[in-house]
């Protein structure tokens, strides 16, 4: 049975921190591309970074670069969402996905929510 569980989620104010966890089974976890993917109140879902299978190459999308780092520990089926410097625009629930040509999988995300 495959399950993406994340984890991490909370209320922080702006300019805090969280780190977004999620645990992969059921699936062989190291040969997939990884991705973390938010949703905002009334916004679409959209693309924040992604890592590939080795970890050897990430990518980020412009509204995190230099705030957010992803990351993946094969051995623990893990991959790691560190957000720093969190912005009110950075509310939304918060998903990971991996995928390996058509074959996707999604958790059942996670809710940040920056505010005073």
């Amino acid at each position: 049975q495959v399950q993406l569980v994340e984890s991490g989620g909370g209320l922080v104010h702006p300019g805090g921190s969280l780190r977004l966890s999620c645990v992969a089974s059921g699936f062989t976890f190291s040969s997939y591309a990884m991705s973390w993917f938010r949703q905002g109140p009334g916004k679409q879902r959209e693309l924040v970074a992604s890592i590939a299978p080795s970890g050897s190459r990430t990518t980020y999308a412009d509204f995190v670069k230099g705030r957010f780092t992803i990351s993946r520990d094969n051995a623990d089926n893990t991959v790691v969402l560190q957000m720093n410097n969190l912005k009110s625009d950075d509310t939304g629930v918060y998903y990971c996905k991996a995928r390996l040509w058509a074959t996707e999988y999604w958790g059942q995300g996670t809710q940040v929510i920056v505010s005073t």
